[in-house]
């Protein structure tokens, strides 16, 4: 209890210091990487670890399990971040998204065998992801500059500030058994891998890699925390014809 106190401390008092810190301007993502020799250096970092580690696991991985496994894989640990989803769901003040949120939860945990199977969306209910970086940006909390995290890839500093958050609030992290919890974040880890491959070539294709990943990266993110309507932004629409 102490070290899940400790880790909820600091990321509300992070979450206080970010407060102060600009938002991205529409229109304006370059100028949210005011970073951008730090991101690329860990960026290149990044992506030489991944080649020799990662990405021939997820490959050896897809090439040796059959698609319905792996579809069974990442229903699992999708189910697993439900939770969480029902959580935030409530504290941005969505009570309906909430409960439909639980109810895929036990629907899929269920009758879903522990959520191997996505019954719940093969019976109509639709998903509404969010995390705590959603929320606080509900709640008002500016992106932050982007930044590029070892290992874990491209973040606002908002959502790298909450990320123990999101972590203190996953099942697995609750999970005294180590043996078998370290197996199963490994599993996770490459079958989220598994699940980029075919997106990658994107980047391989385009000019450079570093600005495509941060600018798809920061597109996405505000469309996932304005649930779909992020506000017109006629930067993309340049951006578009450039990469």
């Amino acid at each position: 209890m102490q070290r899940r106190g400790t880790v909820i401390a600091i990321a509300i008092g992070l979450l206080i210091v970010l407060s102060g810190c600009a938002s991205i301007p529409p229109g304006q993502r370059a100028a949210a990487d005011p970073w951008e020799p730090m991101n690329r250096t860990l960026y290149k970092i990044n992506t030489s670890v991944d080649r020799v580690t990662t990405k021939p696991l997820a490959r050896g991985y897809q090439k040796i399990l059959p698609t319905p496994i792996q579809n069974g894989v990442s229903n699992f640990f999708q189910n697993l971040t439900t939770p969480r989803s029902v959580l935030n769901n409530f504290l941005q003040g969505k009570p309906k998204r909430g409960l439909s949120e639980a109810g895929r939860f036990l629907f899929n945990s269920s009758l879903g065998i522990g959520g191997l199977f996505d019954v719940a969306s093969a019976s109509g209910m639709e998903e509404y992801p969010e995390d705590f970086g959603q929320t606080a940006a509900v709640w008002g909390v500016p992106d932050g500059p982007y930044i590029m995290l070892p290992f874990f890839g491209p973040r606002t500093l908002r959502d790298a500030v909450l990320m123990p958050l999101d972590t203190l609030s996953h099942p697995l992290y609750h999970y005294d058994n180590t043996s078998v919890r370290d197996k199963l974040v490994v599993l996770q880890i490459v079958d989220l891998r598994q699940n980029l491959l075919t997106a990658e070539k994107f980047l391989e294709d385009s000019k450079d890699p570093y600005v495509t990943l941060r600018e798809s990266y920061l597109q996405n993110r505000e469309f996932e925390v304005y649930d779909g309507n992020p506000p017109e932004d006629d930067f993309y629409e340049d951006f578009d014809e450039d990469y």
